[in-house]
């Protein structure tokens, strides 16, 4: 019962939302993290112990199922959506290069310059 409430038609369009917001794939993501959060090429044994939060739970999302999905993953899918809409809707003006905002956004999963 309680994992038909959780795809309800509300989950069910974020689902949706956060997938189309979060454009990068998996891996791509998990090696941003890496080199983010290492600030180097090398890493530890255990590297995914090291990768940025909120990055690392927006790995574990995109490695769920929907059907799988708890309220803590609902509660980051919202977060990281409305997170990527406050800053694309605050884009540097163009032609004024910004790679604070980039790196802000791919740190989400999303990269403004990925073509879809």
């Amino acid at each position: 019962m309680a994992r038909e409430a959780r795809l309800d038609a509300d989950v069910e369009v974020l689902w949706a939302d956060f997938h189309a917001r979060v454009n990068m794939p998996s891996e791509q993501l998990r090696q941003w993290l890496l080199t983010r959060g290492s600030g180097e090429e090398a890493f530890g044994p255990n590297p995914d112990l090291d990768l940025p939060v909120p990055g690392r739970h927006i790995l574990a999302v995109l490695g769920k199922r929907k059907v799988d999905l708890t309220g803590e993953d609902i509660r980051i899918m919202q977060d990281t959506v409305d997170r990527i809409d406050a800053l694309v809707d605050a884009r540097p003006p163009a032609g004024n290069a910004d790679d604070g905002w980039r790196h802000a956004l791919l740190d989400l999963g999303h990269d403004p310059l990925a073509v879809r």
